[in-house]
C-alpha cells in the first residue's frame, strides 16, 4: 500500500511540475522593464483618497503629496469621507484639498462611485486620469510626474510599483508577518504582470496606486464595483470590456503592511473571499466570451489552465499526507513495522517538497523585489524566506473558510495601522529622493 501511494504521488507531482513550466517561464519577465518615456505635455491628474476614519494616519500621505515635484496646477487631491464631522475634513481643507462627503457608502466601491457621480460634467472633463490612493500610503516625490509619464503609453489602466511604508520607520515597524505580506506585491506584479502586459492580458490589480483614464470611468458610468476586492473585480470586468492595463514600475507608492498574525489572517481572508465573490460573478461570462471570439494561446492558458498544475500538485500532496497519516496510524496500532517509513515517505517528505518549492518561489520574488527589501538586515531576509512558505501555505485554510464567507457575506473591518513618530516617513522619503537624484536616473531608451 505504501509503495502504491508513493508511486501515485510521484507521478502526479512530476506531472504538475512539467505542466507548470510555461508559468515558470513567465516569472522571468520580472527582470524586464517597460520603456520609460518622458511626457510631452502636462496633464491634469486627480488623486482620489477614500478616507473612512483615517485621520490618525493620513497626515503622512498629505505631507508626501505636498512634496510632489509635479506642477501643482495640474493635479487635484480629493478626499472622500462618510461623516462631515470626521477630523480628516479639517486636515484636508487646511491644505487646500477637496473634500467629498459620501454618507451612503458601505464599501470602498461606493465611496469612489459617490465621488465620481458628484463631479460636474466640466470638472470631470478637465481630468486626463484618476489615481486611487489609500489613506495609509505615502508617495515618492516624483510619483505624479511618473504617472503623467505613464500616460504616454497606450493603456487604459496603470498599476504603480509598491514599496513598503513600514521600512521607512525603524525596526519596530516591521515583523515577519509584514515582511511576508510584502512578498505579495512582487508575486502579483513582477512575477506575473510583466508577462501579462507584453501579451495584452489584464493585470492582477491592486487598488492601491491604480490609475485609470477618464475614458474608463466614462464607459463604466462611475465605479460600479461592490465586492470586497473591487480591484480584482475590475480586472475580470476588463476582460469583458477590453480595457488594457499596464504595470508601470517607475511610479512608486509606499503601502503599509500589518504587523500581527491575526490582522494579516483577517485581511487575507477578506481578499480571498472577495476573489470568490468575483469569480462567481464573472468567470462564466469570461469563459463564454473567450470561447465565442476565439481565444489566443496566452488567454487560454491564463484563464482556463494556469492554476490547474498548482491545484493538482496541492491536492495530490494533501491526499498523500492524509493517506500516509491513515496508513501510519493503522500500522502502528496493529504492531506493524512500516509505520515509521510511511510517516517519513508519505507525510514528512511531501510536506518538505511543498515547502521547498514555495521557498524557491518566495526567493525568486524577493530577488525581483530586492531593492524594496534593501532596508532589512540579512537575518530579517533569511527569517522572512524561511517563514514565508508557512505563511503562503496558510492560504489553504483561508481558501476553505472564504468559500463559506463568500456565500454568507463579509463586511469590511478597520485595519489597525502602524504607529510612526511624526515626520519619520517624510524624512526617509526625502533621503531616498536625494539618493535617487544623485544617481544617473532611469534608462530612457530601455525597451521591454
Amino acid at each position: 500500500m505504501l509503495n502504491q501511494i508513493l508511486i501515485a504521488y510521484g507521478f502526479f507531482a512530476v506531472l504538475s511540475v512539467i505542466l507548470y513550466i510555461p508559468k515558470l517561464v513567465q516569472f522571468f519577465y520580472a527582470f524586464k522593464k517597460p520603456q520609460h518615456k518622458k511626457a510631452k505635455e502636462l496633464r491634469k491628474i486627480g488623486l482620489v483618497i477614500p478616507a473612512l476614519d483615517e485621520s490618525k494616519v493620513i497626515g503622512d500621505l498629505f505631507d508626501s503629496i505636498e512634496k510632489q515635484d509635479y506642477d501643482r496646477a495640474y493635479f487635484d487631491v480629493a478626499v472622500i469621507v462618510k461623516d462631515p464631522s470626521d477630523p480628516t475634513v479639517e486636515m484636508a481643507k487646511a491644505r487646500g484639498f477637496q473634500v467629498t462627503v459620501v454618507p451612503e457608502q458601505t464599501c470602498k466601491g461606493e465611496a469612489l462611485d459617490g465621488y465620481f457621480k458628484r463631479l460636474t460634467r466640466e470638472e470631470f472633463a478637465s481630468y486626463a486620469s484618476f489615481v486611487i490612493i489609500d489613506a495609509d500610503a505615502v508617495l515618492a516625490a516624483d510619483y505624479v510626474t511618473e504617472l503623467n509619464n505613464a500616460l504616454e503609453h497606450d493603456f487604459d489602466i496603470f498599476l504603480s510599483r509598491k514599496f513598503i511604508k513600514n521600512y521607512l520607520g525603524d525596526r519596530k515597524q516591521r515583523t515577519v508577518f509584514s515582511n511576508c505580506s510584502a512578498l505579495t506585491y512582487p508575486m502579483l506584479d513582477d512575477l506575473g504582470n510583466n508577462y501579462r502586459m507584453e501579451h495584452n492580458l489584464p493585470m492582477n490589480m491592486c487598488g492601491q496606486g491604480m490609475m485609470v483614464r477618464r475614458s474608463v470611468i466614462e464607459k463604466l458610468g462611475g465605479w460600479p464595483y461592490r465586492t470586497l476586492t473591487e480591484d480584482y473585480e475590475l480586472k475580470l470586468d476588463s476582460v469583458l470590456r477590453g480595457f488594457k492595463s499596464m504595470y508601470y514600475p517607475y511610479a512608486i507608492i509606499y503601502t503599509e503592511e500589518v504587523l500581527r498574525h491575526k490582522e494579516s489572517y483577517s485581511r487575507r481572508l477578506r481578499w480571498v473571499t472577495g476573489y470568490s465573490q468575483c469569480d462567481r460573478l464573472y468567470k462564466k461570462q469570461i469563459k463564454q466570451q473567450i470561447k465565442q471570439r476565439g481565444a489566443t494561446a496566452a488567454e487560454w492558458f491564463e484563464y482556463t489552465f494556469a492554476l490547474v498544475p498548482l491545484i493538482l500538485f496541492i491536492v495530490t500532496t494533501l491526499l498523500t499526507m492524509i493517506g500516509g497519516t491513515a496508513l501510519t496510524v493503522y500500522d502502528w496500532m496493529h504492531g506493524g513495522e512500516i509505520w515509521k517509513r510511511a510517516a517519513f515517505m508519505l507525510i514528512l517528505m511531501p510536506f518538505i517538497n511543498m515547502y521547498v518549492l514555495v521557498f524557491l518561489y518566495c526567493s525568486l520574488a524577493m530577488l525581483a523585489y530586492r531593492d524594496v527589501f534593501k532596508p532589512l538586515s540579512g537575518w530579517e531576509k533569511t527569517g522572512t524566506l524561511l517563514f514565508a512558505p508557512l505563511f503562503m501555505l496558510e492560504y489553504f485554510p483561508i481558501y476553505i473558510q472564504s468559500r463559506v464567507r463568500s456565500k454568507k457575506g463579509m463586511n469590511w473591518e478597520p485595519t489597525k495601522h502602524v504607529e510612526y513618530d511624526k515626520g519619520v516617513a517624510e524624512k526617509a522619503l526625502e533621503q531616498q529622493a536625494e539618493l535617487k537624484h544623485g544617481e544617473n536616473g532611469h534608462d530612457e531608451e530601455q525597451v521591454s
